[in-house]
């Protein structure tokens, strides 16, 4: 059984912009995948319908996530609700409640577990906060529990939202630009995070990302999608400049940071990153 399977899947926008197109993927469980592609190529639209957020066109063809039917010819499954329990979907915005704790906001990844009673006054048990707390240590930011979610950085509450999947007993992480408004060093701790989580509790992780050095760092296989369509399926250590050109044209200085060489791009990536939290 594959983590997530798409088979066929077209989306076609109003004015027919055709954001996906005839899309076929599937990814292993425990495999942590990069999916690269300059500004439209279609990334953010493919997470949103691999998570049940978005309909495909109704000639379209199917998702599914850990063996269940997310949506088929452009129809969200009825008990979608159940499948998106197992899967944690991350932000380029975060989608915190900025005026609640960062705890409270942890905490937020059991409502789906929990009686809806509990959930709507936000009574949580000590093991849950526990269970919290300990989530939100492995990724670095246990001090900031009692904080309001606004006061933290870009970077810290990007590893908040992880920690929620983390509470949510995520099988799945759909990560839809997550380092994309974030500097170089709290990118790196937001990629860190999802590859311990990747690496120790062997959750899935599809991560789309806007430069390629990230992709080679963290993911040993790498996704490249334009105008809708994936153009390359395959190992990250792949993706040379030369490559990119070719596939991007002048849109591949998108993907490429502003300070990498060809040298550093060309070159083996590095080993993934040790676990430990900052």
């Amino acid at each position: 059984m594959n983590a997530i399977q798409i088979v066929d899947l077209s989306k076609t926008f109003r004015g027919g912009t055709r954001a996906l197109d005839h899309v076929n993927l599937n990814i292993a469980p425990g495999e942590m995948v990069a999916m690269i592609g300059a500004s439209g190529a279609g990334k953010s639209t493919l997470v949103r319908h691999v998570a049940g957020l978005v309909e495909s066109d109704r000639d379209s063809g199917e998702v599914q996530v850990l063996g269940r039917t997310v949506q088929s010819r452009g129809r969200i499954a009825g008990d979608v609700i159940h499948t998106r329990k197992r899967v944690g979907v991350i932000f380029q915005q975060f989608n915190l409640v900025p005026r609640l704790s960062v705890l409270s906001n942890v905490l937020a990844g059991a409502l789906g577990h929990l009686p809806r009673w509990r959930g709507t006054i936000g009574y949580f048990t000590r093991d849950e906060k526990l269970d919290a707390m300990r989530a939100m240590h492995r990724v670095g930011i246990s001090q900031t529990a009692t904080q309001r979610a606004m006061t933290l950085s870009g970077g810290q509450q990007q590893r908040a939202a992880i920690a929620r999947t983390i509470v949510q007993g995520a099988e799945v992480i759909l990560a839809d630009e997550p380092i994309a408004s974030l500097d170089p060093a709290s990118a790196k701790r937001v990629m860190e995070a999802l590859s311990q989580i990747n690496q120790q509790d062997g959750v899935t992780v599809l991560v789309s990302l806007h430069q390629v050095e990230y992709a080679r760092r963290y993911c040993q296989r790498t996704i490249a999608m334009r105008g809708g369509q994936i153009v390359f399926d395959g190992p990250s250590r792949e993706l040379t400049l030369e490559f990119l050109r070719d596939i991007y044209g002048e849109a591949s200085d998108e993907l490429v940071l502003p300070d990498a060489s060809d040298g550093e791009i060309l070159a083996d990536p590095a080993p993934l990153a040790a676990t430990g939290t900052h």
